[in-house]
């Protein structure tokens, strides 16, 4: 079973490659996003939790993310491994993670960072957000609040990787292609 974390600023082209590489390794994509959303529209016990706390502005507490995360793992016995996007965020969570898969006799097998300058991705996304619709993806000033917070949070998790031999950098600028061929040559060592 593989079991990968995918890493990356907003605008880096997570979700694009994620798309292919849950097609090519026969993955399951978890993206914490999605999940949340899910569980929100489709008013889940979960959902209606995490809603309490977003409806007051307040982040959703690692342990209904968490559970969230291990439901999705649970409906999905015979997968031949996860894709995890957008999680983990934080040192806690990823021990949180490596905890859960632990009792099921599984791991983390790597983490694959996509790094790309700040200038370009703030780029992409002001172009994002032309189309999205996503407010969050039209101020250069909310983009750039993003990765800070990203910087804070997200980065001590590389060193975390690191520490266990499980962190991967891929330049994340040039063509989707170009991108993916880079992503495949990390993956196919898995």
């Amino acid at each position: 079973m593989i079991n990968i974390v995918l890493f990356g600023k907003p605008g880096a082209g997570k979700g694009t490659q994620a798309e292919f590489l849950k097609e090519k390794y026969n993955l399951t994509h978890l993206s914490t996003g999605d999940i949340f959303r899910y569980n929100i529209k489709n008013d889940t016990e979960l959902g209606k939790l995490a809603k309490t706390f977003m409806d007051k502005g307040d982040l959703v507490p690692d342990e209904v993310t968490i559970q969230m995360l291990q439901s999705e793992v649970d409906k999905n016995p015979h997968s031949a491994g996860f894709l995890f996007d957008g999680f983990p965020r934080t040192i806690a969570q990823a021990e949180a993670l490596d905890k859960f898969l632990g009792s099921k006799n599984q791991n983390i097998t790597a983490t694959v960072a996509l790094e790309a300058d700040d200038n370009i991705l703030v780029a992409r996304l002001l172009e994002r957000g032309k189309t999205s619709g996503r407010p969050d993806d039209q101020d250069e000033e909310k983009i750039r609040n993003r990765y800070e917070e990203y910087n804070q949070k997200t980065a001590p998790l590389m060193d975390y990787y690191k520490a266990q031999g499980k962190f991967h950098s891929v330049d994340g600028i040039g063509t989707i292609a170009e991108v993916t061929e880079r992503l495949t040559n990390v993956f196919d060592k898995f």
